[in-house]
C-alpha cells in the first residue's frame, strides 16, 4: 500500500507539473546534457541514489527519473547498482561509525525489534520479504539491518535480487512516462502498461507483506 500511495502521489505532482511547467522541454534537455556526459552521467545519478540512501532519503523519484532519463533497461541497471552500493554503505555505516547513534534511534522501535526477532528466526527469508514488500521503507531499513546478525553476502543477495521487481516496475513508468510526455509511442498505451507496471508491483508487495505479518513483523 505504501508503494502505491508513494506512486500516486508522484504520477500527480508529475501530472500537475506537466500542466503547469515546460517539463517536456525540461526532460529532452537533461537528457541530452546526461548523455553528453558519457559515462560519468551514470555515474553521478548511481552517486546521488548512494547518497539518498545514506542520507535517508525516499528514493522512489529517482527511480523512476532513472527511467525517464536513460530509458528502461539502463534505467533499470542504474538503480539497481546504485540501490545496493547505498544499502550496502546505510549497513556498514549502523555497524561503524553511525552505529550508538543508529542504536538511540531504534531502542523504542517497536517494528525494528519485532522486525530483528524474525530475522533471527528466519534469516534471509525474512530479509528477502522485506526487499519485495518495501516496509519497513528502503532508505530506514538498510540501517537497521546493520544492528541486526545479519551478515553481509547474504545481505548482499537479498538485496540485489528482492529489489528488482520494484525496480523494473517504476523505471518502467518512468520510461513510459517519458516517452507519453514526449509524444514518443501510443500515449494512452505507454501510460496504461506504466499504471499496470505498478500495479504488479503493489500487488507482489502487498503478498510480501502479508508473509512478514505472519512472521510476527506487523505494519
Amino acid at each position: 500500500m505504501l508503494q502505491l500511495i508513494a506512486g500516486i502521489a508522484v504520477l500527480a505532482l508529475v501530472v500537475i507539473a506537466i500542466r503547469m511547467l515546460p517539463v517536456a522541454e525540461w526532460l529532452e534537455a537533461f537528457k541530452a546534457w546526461v548523455q553528453g556526459q558519457g559515462a560519468l552521467g551514470y555515474v553521478l545519478y548511481v552517486v546521488a541514489y548512494i547518497v539518498c540512501c545514506v542520507f535517508v532519503i525516499p528514493a522512489l523519484a529517482l527511480t523512476l527519473g532513472a527511467g525517464a532519463i536513460f530509458g528502461f533497461v539502463a534505467g533499470s541497471i542504474v538503480v539497481i547498482i546504485g540501490a545496493t552500493l547505498g544499502a550496502i554503505v546505510a549497513f556498514l555505516l549502523a555497524r561503524g561509525v553511525l552505529r550508538r547513534r543508529v542504536e538511540r534511534i531504534t531502542a523504542n522501535h517497536v517494528k525494528f525489534r519485532a522486525l530483528d526477532r524474525a530475522i533471527t528466526r528466519e534469516g534471509t527469508k525474512i530479509m528477502w520479504l522485506v526487499r519485495l514488500s518495501g516496509f519497513p521503507p528502503f532508505t530506514w531499513v538498510n540501517y537497521a539491518f546493520g544492528l541486526t546478525g545479519v551478515q553481509l553476502r547474504p545481505y548482499i543477495i537479498t538485496t540485489f535480487f528482492g529489489i528488482i521487481p520494484g525496480t523494473l516496475a517504476f523505471t518502467w513508468a518512468g520510461a513510459a512516462g517519458a516517452a507519453a510526455l514526449t509524444g514518443t509511442g501510443n500515449r494512452i498505451l505507454l501510460i496504461v502498461t506504466a499504471c499496470g507496471a505498478i500495479l504488479v508491483s503493489v500487488f507482489i508487495a502487498r503478498i510480501a507483506l502479508q508473509a512478514i505479518r505472519r512472521a510476527g513483523v506487523e505494519e
